[in-house]
């Protein structure tokens, strides 16, 4: 047959539905020689069925496709295969085929038992530690794209997500569901950056560079490690504030920036284009039920993770099935179950494709009495457990669903004993800590603070301003809240260590004017302090707070460079009017870190702001925060 010429064998057969575990087998049963497409192509049946001997180029490419697909989708599993080209001899006849092999790894895998009330919480947590995962290979990868890479070096697929062996040693994780909410808030934030807050790194997930600098900015002496773009954009946001106009004389505001940085408005949209084509996709929740191959490569992979231990096949349908309401749903997942077992020890038809058998099982005990017992894995065992990086990953994420707002309390004090198990199989110092943009951890000084509210104790601290000043004040702690997934701290003024008189007096404005609402993340040092004489601290509701704060609040404005801006949608009673080619927007200010911080970070379209205390504010907090970061900006393009 000429070469190229079509045999009729080029559309992929699979009857049986086990193409993927063929693949796994043959290469497991190799390890640890490597084989070529070829080799691969001729042992596994599918393949060979579909492709025949690839005599011709088109079954070659449909072969390398078909095989490409099966690649990634274990590597997204969590099961990798190297590549490497082969080297070339007389006797290859020109043939370019790489080969391939399993990559088992050397490393020892973690094993531990979890228990039915973990895995909620688990499965949230590796749905968390996956979409960090991603975020950081799909930055590593594009800056590593134009790398030059050796033509003989392996090759592994950079999906670091270990769903597999996490599911062999915690079954039932996959028949988990997780909330919606949870899984919006998640695949939301699509990037990640290393951020040192307070001399300790944390990976923090973030939907763009705005958001990523409203989280450093909220966070007081911290700063951006890397990527190095982040950092960049971060830089050009803090300089772009730096020259903010006054919003009380729009004409001149506008033409100084635009006389200032002409360019801005295109880089702007050239920064927002390539945010949204660096970021990887959205994690879909569908892999925690997954299809009829997942469950099988995961109950391959458990029992390769305990051969020689008896399991009753009602025990397995529910752990990877889920609980059966009825008798008739049991018998029905106990049948699925029974199917997969036989699927996975079934030798392919003509009995010589080598390795299509996981297991040996002890069928008579299975027929007798309804239990699994497999021996014989091929090896397979060494994929079960966890890679100690991604228990130190999975740690970080249980962590942060038992100390952010994320979780409702029931389940984040599950998360906080998962969590104080996980700790005991990693190294101190090993655990990288993130957190997700809008929903932060419980800051450092949450215990402290908790501790003086309920001992009724005053609180000696220091704390950051809008302009990045430190200041020091005695307080009484009154309450601890979550607003919007941020933390704060209600506080009354008026206490010394040897009184805490309460105004006797009716009148609110009065009362609340020795109140104070502080964001907990800016508090900086935070001691307890007993105070000579027992006190009561007033119960104020959070809403009669909430309420004052917004009717003694500071009106406020600012003008952007373009109409439609996403983030003013999210501003609360805000009025909006056209100006110039931008808009003006009126709104009353709380908060006035709050609104440094959010200027700031939206510094590229945002050209001009009042009152003037405000705006001094901003600028002074920009320039201090260039200053602490010895960062030159780029002086030709400001506003970016």
């Amino acid at each position: 047959m000429a070469e190229g010429a079509s045999n009729g064998r080029r559309r992929f057969s699979d009857k049986w539905g086990k193409h993927e575990l063929d693949v796994l087998a043959v290469l497991s049963s190799a390890f640890p020689q490597w084989l070529t497409s070829r080799q691969i192509a001729q042992r596994v049946k599918a393949y060979a069925d579909s492709y025949g001997e690839l005599a011709d180029q088109a079954a070659k490419a449909a072969f390398a496709k078909q095989f490409q697909r099966d690649r990634a989708k274990l590597a997204a599993m969590g099961i990798a295969i190297e590549s490497r080209q082969p080297e070339y001899s007389s006797k290859s006849e020109g043939q370019d085929f790489a080969s391939y092999r399993l990559q088992l790894g050397d490393e020892p895998r973690i094993r531990m038992r979890f228990e039915q009330e973990d895995l909620p919480v688990l499965a949230a947590a590796n749905y968390l530690a996956q979409s960090i995962s991603l975020s950081s290979a799909s930055q590593r990868m594009e800056s590593q794209e134009n790398a030059k890479v050796s033509r003989t070096a392996p090759r592994v697929p950079q999906m670091p997500v270990p769903g597999l062996g996490l599911d062999s040693i915690a079954p039932g994780l996959g028949t988990q569901t997780i909330p919606d909410v949870l899984v919006k808030v998640i695949d939301s934030r699509r990037f990640a950056a290393t951020v040192d807050v307070d001399g300790e790194h944390i990976n923090v997930a973030y939907t763009d560079s705005d958001d990523l600098a409203m989280f450093v900015l909220e966070h007081p002496g911290s700063s951006i490690v890397s990527p190095q773009e982040a950092a960049d954009a971060f830089n050009r946001r803090l300089h772009a504030a730096t020259m903010l106009g006054s919003a009380d004389h729009p004409e001149e505001a506008i033409q100084a920036r635009r006389d200032l940085a002409a360019v801005a408005d295109h880089n702007a949209d050239v920064e927002d284009a390539k945010s949204k084509s660096k970021g990887r996709k959205a994690l879909s929740a569908s892999f925690q039920t997954g299809s009829e191959v997942d469950r099988r490569l995961r109950l391959m992979l458990f029992l390769s993770a305990h051969i020689g231990e008896e399991f009753p096949m009602t025990d397995l349908a529910e752990r990877f099935i889920g609980h059966a309401k009825n008798e008739d749903e049991l018998k029905k997942s106990v049948a699925v179950i029974r199917k997969d077992i036989g699927t996975l020890t079934t030798v392919s038809d003509d009995g010589e494709m080598a390795g299509s058998q996981f297991f040996d099982i002890d069928w008579s005990l299975l027929e007798a009495e309804g239990i699994i017992s497999a021996t014989n894995s091929l090896g397979l065992e060494r994929l079960a457990g966890i890679s100690p990086q991604y228990l130190s990953l999975l740690t970080a994420s249980v962590s942060y669903l038992a100390h952010s707002p994320l979780l409702p309390p029931q389940s984040r004090r599950q998360a906080g004993s998962l969590y104080a198990r996980l700790r005991e199989h990693t190294e101190p110092g090993e655990t990288p800590w993130l957190s997700l943009t809008g929903y932060e951890m419980e800051p450092q000084c949450f215990q402290a603070v908790d501790s003086a509210i309920h001992s009724k104790s005053l609180l000696n601290i220091e704390y950051t301003d809008g302009a990045g000043r430190i200041r020091e004040k005695l307080v009484a702690p009154a309450k601890i809240f979550v607003d919007e997934g941020v933390y704060y701290t209600a506080v009354w003024k008026g206490a010394t260590e040897s009184s805490f008189n309460i105004p006797a007096t009716d009148d609110a404005d009065q009362r609340h004017r020795d109140w104070q609402v502080l964001r907990l993340a800016r508090i900086s040092r935070a001691d307890v302090v007993k105070p000579d004489q027992p006190i009561e601290v007033p119960d104020v509701p959070i809403s009669e707070l909430r309420q004052w704060s917004f009717d003694n609040g500071t009106a406020a404005s600012f003008i952007t460079d373009k109409p439609d801006l996403p983030f003013i949608d999210s501003l609360q009673d805000a009025r909006v009017e056209k100006c110039g080619n931008g808009e003006k927007v009126y709104l009353t200010v709380s908060s006035d870190s709050w609104f440094v911080a959010f200027c700031i970070a939206h510094a590229r379209h945002i050209v001009a702001v009042s009152p003037g205390t405000l705006r001094s504010m901003i600028t002074a907090r920009a320039t201090r925060e260039l200053s602490l970061g010895d960062n030159t900006p780029n002086q030709s393009s400001p506003a970016q």
